[in-house]
């Protein structure tokens, strides 16, 4: 039998890096999947892959900014798939869409983050617990990230909604361990993704060295990790495996906050 099998899982930012890896580490596992994203395309390559090797995958294209779709994303699993039982909140804005020290820092950008980034899981958490708690089972996994613990230069707003996020993870582990419903975040360092390579780019620029010398510099291995190295601790978290493992913030992230 399969980890996953038959667990229904809404995965946000399913559409690339991070959120993609998981889709399908969750579909190898057994769970049918609906994956949400701003970006239909990527949705669609996605699902159609799981959907290639047997494996059950539902797209709901939908931007996380607008709270209004939240609810409604929840209920579109419901009726095509049943009760969310395993929700992984990964979609996120991160730092590179808007670096700038505090002073000068966009309070636009920093109310679009913190709706992503926090808003959203605590309302994507909250519309899935009811049927949670009705079958005394459930799994919610935040994607945070290192800067939950550290700050991020020229970053406020990211970091600001990952210490956020972690606070929130915590607080619901506690209100809901009794009923058979676990809460967890998992923290990455530096993932080679599309979003990361633009911070990369600036920091580069704005350190004077090259993209692969900051690239190599970020972690004590000399690289990035890559999407897949995230997916095997979200599949142990989401499965009964991990009924005692509750509240945690785990690093993965090549030893950087090791190292300071």
């Amino acid at each position: 039998m399969k980890l996953l099998d038959n667990r229904v899982a809404l995965i946000t930012g399913a559409g690339r890096g991070i959120g993609r890896a998981i889709a399908l580490a969750f579909a190898a596992e057994g769970a049918r999947l609906a994956l949400t994203a701003r970006t239909a395309s990527e949705l669609d390559e996605v699902a159609g892959q799981i959907r290639s090797a047997g494996g059950t995958a539902l797209t709901l294209p939908a931007d996380l900014a607008n709270r209004a779709v939240l609810q409604q994303l929840v209920a579109s699993v419901a009726k095509s798939l049943g009760p969310v039982e395993i929700l992984v909140n990964n979609a996120g804005i991160g730092s590179s869409a808007g670096p700038s020290p505090v002073v000068d820092f966009s309070d636009d950008f920093w109310e679009q983050t913190l709706q992503v980034n926090l808003t959203a899981p605590y309302l994507l958490s909250k519309a899935v617990l009811p049927g949670m708690l009705a079958k005394k089972w459930g799994r919610i996994i935040m994607i945070a990230s290192i800067n939950g613990k550290i700050g991020a230069l020229h970053g406020a707003a990211y970091a600001a909604s990952k210490h956020g996020l972690l606070g929130f993870t915590r607080t619901l582990a506690i209100e809901v361990a009794k009923e058979g419903i676990t809460v967890n975040a998992i923290c990455p360092g530096p993932v080679h993704t599309l979003m990361n390579d633009v911070r990369v780019q600036y920091d580069a620029r704005r350190k004077g060295v090259t993209f692969e010398e900051q690239a190599t510099g970020l972690t004590p291995l000399g690289r990035r990790l890559e999407p897949e190295e995230i997916a095997p601790l979200a599949v142990y978290l989401a499965s009964d495996a991990a009924a005692s493992v509750v509240g945690q913030a785990i690093n993965i992230d090549g030893g950087v906050l090791m190292t300071g």
